[in-house]
């Protein structure tokens, strides 16, 4: 017996009529949700260049911390991951399936900027040891489906 490819279906081509107006809406959200994630970033990089424009300017003068450096860097890597969504968003616009790689991306990517902003003072050991294994069990899962794509 063949097997269907459900990564494909489309609800466009379905018969009922309410299923293909409700499609219809359901695309207009997500174009909002992406227009909203564009002025998330754009609102993301503005805040960086004012936070880093503003801590050169206090004294001492043109001098970042290392908690201001980390803080910068998390707020990177936050705009990054938020740029990340919104392509997930706009490949959903043109194509009706979930890109299973680029969300473990994106997923890598969020718990990398936790790691990089941890605070190793305050957490406990176990809290560490579970976002190790989340990293660990993300970064083989990322590998395996990349590895079944090159095949």
């Amino acid at each position: 017996m063949p097997q269907k490819d459900f990564t494909r279906f489309s609800l466009e081509h379905s018969g009922d009529p309410l299923l293909k107006y409700l499609h219809i809406v359901i695309k207009y959200a997500v174009k909002v949700l992406a227009v909203i994630m564009v002025m998330v970033i754009l609102w993301g990089i503005a805040d960086i260049c004012w936070v880093i424009y503003k801590r050169l300017l206090d004294p001492p003068y043109f001098l970042l911390r290392m908690s201001d450096i980390l803080a910068t860097f998390g707020a990177a890597i936050a705009v990054l991951i938020a740029i990340e969504i919104f392509i997930n968003v706009i490949l959903y616009l043109h194509e009706d399936v979930i890109h299973v790689r680029l969300v473990l991306a994106t997923a890598l990517m969020a718990i990398a900027r936790k790691v990089i902003v941890f605070d190793f003072k305050e957490l406990q050991p176990h809290y560490i040891y579970a976002t190790g294994f989340v990293v660990l069990a993300l970064g083989i899962t990322y590998w395996l489906i990349s590895r079944n794509e090159l095949e």
